[in-house]
C-alpha cells in the first residue's frame, strides 16, 4: 500500500485510494486501505470519519461499532464519536448501553453541551421524565448555554408545566438575552398553551416587544408577533360579529405595521416579503398581495421562496410562464424546482413531475416540505414500492427544515412523532392545502 508514496502525501494518498475502491465497490481493500491509514495516523480525525463512514455504508452493526469504540478510544476529546455510538445502541434497543457509552463520555468531556443533551435525550425519549430532568438541572449548574436552557423548557412545556417553562425562560433571558428562542417561546406559551384570555395576549406580546429590542434581526420573531396581532381578536370571545370583524381588521393593520418594520430593520429579507404577502391574502387583499409581491421580487430578484409563491398562487394561465422566469432566475433552488414539480403534477404530467421532485429533494434534502410534496404526488400517482422508496428515503436523510414542515413536526403533540410519522402528517397537510387552493 505505501509502495512509490512520498511521506507527507501518505494520509491523502491512502484516502483518495480507498474513495476509488468503494467507487469500484471493491469494499474489502477500502477497508484494508483504511485500516493501514489508521495504524500510521491513529489521531487523524478525517481519518476516522471516513472509516466510520464505510462500515456505516458497508458494515454490519457489529463492525460499525468496533470502530466508533476504537476511535472514541484514541479520540477521547470527540464528541461525536462518542455521540454517533451512543445513537446506533439506542436505535438498536440497547438503552443500557447506550448509557454505559454516555457515561465514558461525560468522563472525557464534563462541560460538553453536546453530552449532556445526548443525555438528557436519551432518557426523555424512553420515558425517564425524571432522569431527563435531573440531567437538565445539573447541566445547567456545570455547563450552562443557552441552548441546555432552551431543551429544559421544551421538557417543561412538553410536560404541560407551564409556570416551570415560563420561570426557566426568565431565568434563561437574564444570562442570554440575545438568544431569540427564548422570547418566541415564551409568547407561544402565552398565545397557544394557556387560556385564550387578554392577559395572556398582553403577556405574548410584551416578550415578543422585549425579544424585537434585544434581538431585532430575529426573522421568526418578527413573524410570530406579526402572527399574534393578527389572531388578537380571537383572545376576546366577549365582543359580536361586527366587533370581531372590526378587532380583525385592526389586527391585520398592527400585523401589516410590524412586518413594515421587520422590513426596514432587516432589509431584502424573503421571508418577510412572503409573511406580508401572505397575511393580505389571509385578509382577502388579493391586490394588496400582488402588488407585495411584484415589490418583493424587484428587491429579491433570485429568492427561490418567493418565486416559487409566485408560481403557486398565479392564474392557471400565467403559472408557465412565471414557472419559465422563476427557473431562468434560479435553476437550482429546491423550491422553484418543487413548485414547477407540482405544476406537472396537478397538469397529469407524472413522470416529468416525479423527475422534479427528485430533483427538487436532491438539491437540499434537509427541506422536509419539498419531501411530504414527493411522497404525497407518490401517494397519488405511484405504486407502495415508489411510496415506500421516498418515505426511506426521507427518514435516512432527517430533514430539519421547510415551512409545513417545522410547524407540524414542532407541534408539542407530534414532538415524539418519527421522521416517517411526521412525513405521513405533513404529506396530508400538503393535500388538504392542494385542496383549499383549488
Amino acid at each position: 500500500i505505501g509502495l512509490g508514496v512520498d511521506p507527507e502525501d501518505r494520509q491523502r494518498t491512502w484516502s483518495e485510494d480507498a474513495k476509488g475502491c468503494l467507487s469500484r465497490a471493491a469494499v474489502a481493500t477500502a477497508r484494508s486501505i483504511v485500516s493501514h491509514a489508521l495504524a500510521s495516523f491513529p489521531n487523524k480525525r478525517s481519518l476516522w470519519i471516513q472509516a466510520v463512514d464505510l462500515e456505516r455504508k458497508h458494515g454490519t452493526a457489529a463492525s460499525l461499532d468496533d470502530v466508533l469504540a476504537e476511535a472514541s478510544k484514541r479520540l477521547p476529546k470527540v464528541e461525536i464519536f462518542w455521540l454517533f455510538r451512543a445513537k446506533e445502541q439506542w436505535l438498536g434497543g440497547a438503552i443500557h448501553k447506550a448509557r454505559e457509552i454516555l457515561t465514558e463520555a461525560f468522563a472525557a468531556n464534563p462541560n460538553s453541551e453536546a453530552v449532556w443533551l445526548a443525555a438528557s435525550k436519551l432518557e426523555w425519549e424512553t420515558g425517564e421524565i425524571e432522569r431527563a430532568r435531573v440531567l437538565l438541572q445539573r447541566s445547567r449548574e456545570r455547563a450552562p448555554t443557552d441552548r441546555v436552557f432552551m431543551k429544559s423548557v421544551l421538557l417543561e412545556r412538553e410536560e404541560q408545566k407551564y409556570e416551570d417553562a415560563l420561570s426557566l425562560i426568565n431565568e434563561g433571558i437574564t444570562k442570554y438575552p440575545k438568544f431569540a428562542k427564548f422570547y418566541m417561546m415564551a409568547g407561544q406559551i402565552y398565545s397557544d398553551d394557556l387560556e385564550k384570555t387578554k392577559v395572556n395576549l398582553d403577556k405574548a406580546r410584551k416578550f415578543y416587544q422585549k425579544g424585537l429590542q434585544n434581538c431585532a434581526t430575529s426573522v421568526v420573531l418578527w413573524i410570530l408577533a406579526s402572527r399574534v396581532e393578527e389572531k388578537a381578536h380571537t383572545f376576546d370571545s366577549g365582543s359580536t360579529i361586527s366587533g370581531t370583524s372590526a378587532k380583525a381588521n385592526s389586527g391585520v393593520t398592527k400585523a401589516r405595521s410590524l412586518l413594515e418594520l421587520a422590513r426596514l430593520k432587516n432589509q431584502k429579507n424573503p421571508e418577510l416579503w412572503l409573511e406580508a404577502i401572505r397575511l393580505e391574502r389571509r385578509a382577502g387583499n388579493e391586490k394588496l398581495a400582488q402588488a407585495l409581491m411584484a415589490r418583493a421580487l424587484q428587491e429579491c430578484p433570485s429568492a427561490g421562496r418567493l418565486l416559487a409563491e409566485n408560481i403557486s398562487t398565479a392564474p392557471r394561465v400565467e403559472q408557465k410562464s412565471k414557472s419559465a422566469d422563476a427557473i431562468k432566475r434560479c435553476p437550482e433552488d429546491p423550491y422553484v424546482i418543487a413548485a414547477v414539480a407540482s405544476l406537472f403534477a396537478s397538469e397529469r404530467k407524472k413522470e416529468k413531475a416525479r423527475k422534479w421532485f427528485d430533483k427538487a429533494v436532491t438539491l437540499n434534502p434537509d427541506i422536509g416540505d419539498s419531501w411530504a410534496k414527493f411522497y404525497a404526488f407518490e401517494l397519488e400517482h405511484g405504486n407502495k414500492e415508489q411510496q415506500e422508496a421516498v418515505k426511506q428515503r426521507c427518514i435516512k436523510a432527517e430533514p430539519k427544515h421547510g415551512e409545513v414542515w417545522t410547524r407540524i413536526i414542532k407541534d408539542m403533540a407530534n414532538r415524539r412523532k418519527t421522521v416517517g410519522e411526521g412525513l405521513e402528517l405533513v404529506a396530508q397537510a400538503v393535500k388538504q392545502n392542494k385542496r383549499s387552493v383549488k
